[in-house]
């Protein structure tokens, strides 16, 4: 097993020491930074995704994972400058107006970040006028939005049109999630897309973005 694979493998496992030392060591060879994100870190995080959408892992492991994750990536990250081609993408996400319920939020952001996204978290109970500042400054590929409580599934809506209002729905692709979403609501609404899981959440900004 190469260098890729112990650091995936150790990941996996939630070693942060591990992970750490290997990404230490990758660097002192003077391999390339993004190769270590990618087929070591992110690589990883795949398996742990998939394995989580499986029911293989459970959402405990995953958090360790995720723990190692950012042991390598606080290496990482300093290193990568600003080139766009070393992620997968700029992920934006908040649970809607009147919600102030993160959990499942929280771990979508860390299976995005996990995932090579730049993820951009604006918090709990965030205003469709929020999202449409956002939307203007960081011209993200994808949006997602969260909602706990289905009296605030109808400011999901709201945030749609309020984007579609201010003209910069054909911009960003949307995704719905959350306990209360279903497909046909996210459908109902005009979302691009929804996610049951943080882990299809993943995999559904992927899509919506083209990389899969």
């Amino acid at each position: 097993m190469d260098i890729f694979g112990e650091m995936a493998e150790a990941l996996i496992k939630g070693d942060q020491k591990k992970v750490k030392a290997l990404v230490e060591a990758a660097i002192k060879e003077k391999l390339p930074v993004d190769e270590i994100l990618q087929k070591g870190l992110v690589s990883g995080m795949d398996i742990v995704g998939e394995r989580f959408r499986k029911d293989e892992m459970w959402i405990p492991e995953v958090m360790v994972a995720v723990r190692a994750m950012n042991a390598g990536l606080e290496i990482v990250e300093p290193l990568l400058g600003q080139s766009a081609s070393l992620n997968r993408g700029k992920f934006v996400i908040g649970t809607v107006k009147d919600d102030l319920h993160d959990v499942g939020k929280n771990m979508v952001v860390m299976m995005m970040k996990g995932a090579g996204f730049r993820v951009i978290d604006l918090g709990i109970n965030v205003s469709p006028e929020r999202f449409v500042e956002t939307i203007r400054r960081e011209k993200h590929q994808v949006m997602g939005m969260s909602a706990l409580l289905t009296l605030t599934l109808p400011n999901m809506e709201r945030t749609i049109e309020a984007i579609t209002r201010a003209g910069l729905r054909d911009q960003v692709k949307i995704m719905a999630g959350g306990a209360p979403v279903t497909q046909a609501f996210a459908d109902r609404i005009g979302a691009d897309g929804y996610a049951p899981d943080s882990a299809q959440a993943v995999k559904r900004a992927r899509e919506l973005m083209g990389l899969t």
